[in-house]
C-alpha cells in the first residue's frame, strides 16, 4: 500500500507531537515533515511536495489560508485547529475535513479515511453526535451542530431542520440522506416524514390506533410516531 506523505503545520510544538503520535497508528499516512510557520511550510511544500497537509489556521505571523494562496494548494488539506469560526471558509477551499482540538484518535482516523475516497464519489460518512455539518440552509452556508438538532421534517426533496434554539432551517437534503448519516443511537425516524433526536423527547403519550405522540422540549406541537416505527424503536431499545 502506498502511504500518503504528510506535512504537519502548527506553531505549537506539543500540538505537532500529539498529532504525529496519533498518525503513527494509521498505516496509510507517513509524516515526512513539520513546520511551525507558513514560511517554513511554503519552503517544505515547494521542496518535498507532500500529498496532504494537516494545517492549523491561526499562527503568529500568517494564517493557514495564506499557505494555500502562496502554494496554489497542490496538496490535500485537513485543518486541525482550536477555532470553529473558520470552518465555512475551510470548506470553500475544498478542505478534506476540519478537526477541532483536542482531536480524538477516532475522529482523526475518519478524516484520514476520506483522503483515499474517490473525489467524485465520496462514501457516506456517519456523523457523530458532537460533529458539525457544513450545509447550505436558507440559501446561506452555515455550520450545523448535530447535537443541536431537535427534529427534522420532510419537505419533498428538501427538509426542515428544527434546532434546540427554536429556529427552523430549510435544507436541500432528503430524509433518506439524514437517516443514513445521523448517529443511530440518538436519532430515530418516527414517521415517514419525521426524524427526532431522542435526547430532546420530553414525554411520550399513547394516541389512537396504537400510535404515539412525542412531545419535544422546544416544539409546541407533538410529533406522531406511527405504529410501524414505534415497533422498530421498541425493538432497537429493548
Amino acid at each position: 500500500m502506498t502511504r500518503l506523505r504528510a506535512l504537519l503545520v502548527d506553531d505549537e510544538r506539543l500540538a505537532r507531537l500529539e498529532l504525529r503520535s496519533m498518525l503513527a497508528d494509521l498505516p496509510s499516512i507517513e509524516v515526512v515533515g513539520e513546520a511551525d510557520s507558513v514560511d517554513a511550510a511554503v519552503a517544505f511544500v515547494e521542496r518535498e511536495k507532500p500529498d496532504v497537509v494537516f494545517l492549523d489556521v491561526q499562527m503568529p505571523e500568517a494564517s493557514g489560508f495564506e499557505l494555500l494562496e502562496r502554494t496554489g494548494a497542490t496538496f490535500r488539506v485537513i485543518f486541525a485547529t482550536a477555532y470553529d469560526e473558520h470552518a465555512i471558509r475551510a470548506f470553500e477551499v475544498n478542505a478534506i475535513d476540519y478537526l477541532l482540538k483536542p482531536i480524538s484518535p477516532a475522529r482523526l482516523a475518519r478524516a484520514v479515511e476520506r483522503l483515499s475516497a474517490p473525489a467524485l464519489a465520496p462514501p457516506v460518512r456517519k456523523l457523530d453526535y458532537g460533529d458539525r455539518l457544513f450545509i447550505t440552509a436558507d440559501d446561506r452556508p452555515r455550520l450545523l451542530k448535530i447535537d443541536q438538532i431537535e427534529h427534522i421534517r420532510a419537505a419533498g426533496d428538501y427538509s426542515e431542520v428544527f434546532t434546540a434554539d427554536g429556529k427552523k432551517h430549510f435544507v436541500q437534503k432528503a430524509m433518506k440522506e439524514w437517516e443514513e448519516r445521523l448517529p443511530e443511537a440518538c436519532f430515530v425516524r418516527v414517521h415517514r416524514s419525521a426524524i427526532v433526536n431522542l435526547e430532546c423527547v420530553e414525554r411520550i403519550e399513547e394516541a389512537v390506533n396504537r400510535s404515539y405522540l412525542l412531545y419535544l422540549k422546544t416544539s409546541r406541537e407533538p410529533i406522531t410516531m406511527s405504529r410501524r416505527y414505534a415497533g422498530e424503536l421498541r425493538s432497537r431499545l429493548s
